[in-house]
């Protein structure tokens, strides 16, 4: 069940398990599953923070956070190790700073990369305990990749952000998001103030994007991505979500939680390209609105009444004509009528089979993600 290499436990899919339905909070050298002390102490820290609300239900103060990063990765050896090196080191300064406790770590997940990262993860986090790995048997998104690790990191971890491998994100905006979830805030998102570093196409795209979401009655966040933070209690609630069809950014935003926004900066990426293709983004943007929003079922609803006035009235003047013997043959107007109603019944048909085919994924009951490997080992300075 347990694999070591370099003083690292790797642990198997049915160790994993145990981690996911909540069973075990520590393993010991041998991957068996043990009381833990963290756990234990997630109780006592459960307790004290309910004692701190207040009648109206704000908190009146909160301990230092065991603070998780999880980094979704997908064929990044580029900047893989330039990412662990930074992030490393912002983890170090909060430590210091005394912004997180004792056991804070980088979380990487490793989505079915075809290079060499999950190698590159493995080796870093053989050398810092700081780092934990956990890979995912294959390539199931970035969406599900993100919820893996946050359902893995749950299980240890107070507070939990989700931030992309490429240091796009500004991490010294986790300053700001650990005052807001001090303050009170479960969750807390990460905007972007400008999209200045996007290209022409990808500007104008998102706006649109955006605008249609908020026109289809969506929560979704204007310029939020997937850097945000989640309390264990926001992320306990998200467990409760089983939908297959992934859509974080606009689920949520409903859940309902005290929330705040903290506005970052976008930069350059430190190495490599981009692997969200536009496809994926096309993929994304339809989960997104097919996920969220049934006003496009609605949609179609109007636009059939309109299209059946508009062939009820031409109905009515084929007959008038008829009858006042002005039959003249009206090839221009049966060809656009014909094309009209064509037109609009395949893009009907095509709406209400996207709703079918989400329908189809959801009875399914697939998992959403499969973890092959989680690299974890404990610090031995936190034990003390």
């Amino acid at each position: 069940m347990t694999n070591q290499a370099a003083g690292t436990e790797i642990f198997t899919n049915d160790i994993v398990e145990s981690i996911r339905s909540g069973d075990v909070g520590k393993m010991n050298n041998h991957g068996e599953v043990m009381d833990s002390r963290k756990t234990e102490r997630t109780e006592e820290t459960e307790d004290m923070n309910e004692t701190r609300e207040s009648v109206n239900g704000q908190k009146e103060g909160r301990d230092i956070p065991v603070l998780y990063l999880v980094v979704p990765c997908y064929n990044e050896e580029e900047v893989i190790e330039k990412s662990a090196q930074v992030l490393g080191d912002k983890m170090r300064r909060l430590a210091q700073a005394g912004r997180i406790a004792a056991g804070s770590k980088v979380m990487f997940v490793n989505d079915g990369s075809k290079d060499d990262t999950l190698r590159l993860l493995h080796r870093t986090a053989a050398q810092d305990t700081l780092f934990s790995v956990v890979s995912l048997a294959g390539n199931y998104g970035h969406q599900s990749a993100i919820l893996a690790g946050m359902m893995t990191a749950r299980q240890y971890a107070d507070a939990v952000v989700t931030i992309d491998a490429d240091l796009q994100q500004d991490i010294e905006a986790l300053d700001k998001f650990l005052e807001c979830y001090m303050a009170g805030s479960e969750v807390v998102y990460g905007v972007r103030n400008d999209r200045h570093s996007d290209g022409a196409f990808k500007k104008g795209t998102a706006t649109i994007y955006y605008n249609l979401m908020h026109l289809l009655g969506s929560n979704v966040i204007t310029n939020h991505a997937d850097y945000r933070l989640m309390s264990r209690k926001a992320l306990d609630a998200l467990a409760e979500y089983k939908e297959t069809n992934l859509f974080l950014r606009g689920l949520i935003p409903t859940m309902g939680f005290p929330s705040d926004v903290v506005y970052f900066d976008v930069k350059a990426r430190e190495a490599g390209h981009s692997k969200y293709t536009l496809s994926k983004m096309v993929t994304l943007a339809t989960d997104g609105i097919t996920s969220m929003s049934t006003r496009p079922l609605r949609m179609i609803s109007a636009l059939g009444f309109v299209v059946f006035v508009f062939s009820f009235i031409m109905c009515i003047i084929s007959l008038v004509d008829w009858a006042m013997g002005n039959n003249v043959p009206g090839y221009t107007t049966t060809m656009i009528v014909s094309l009209l109603i064509g037109g609009v019944t395949l893009l009907s048909l095509g709406i209400i089979g996207e709703y079918v085919g989400k329908i189809y994924m959801e009875t399914k009951h697939r998992p959403r993600y499969i973890i092959d490997t989680f690299v974890w080992k404990e610090d031995p300075a936190d034990k003390d």
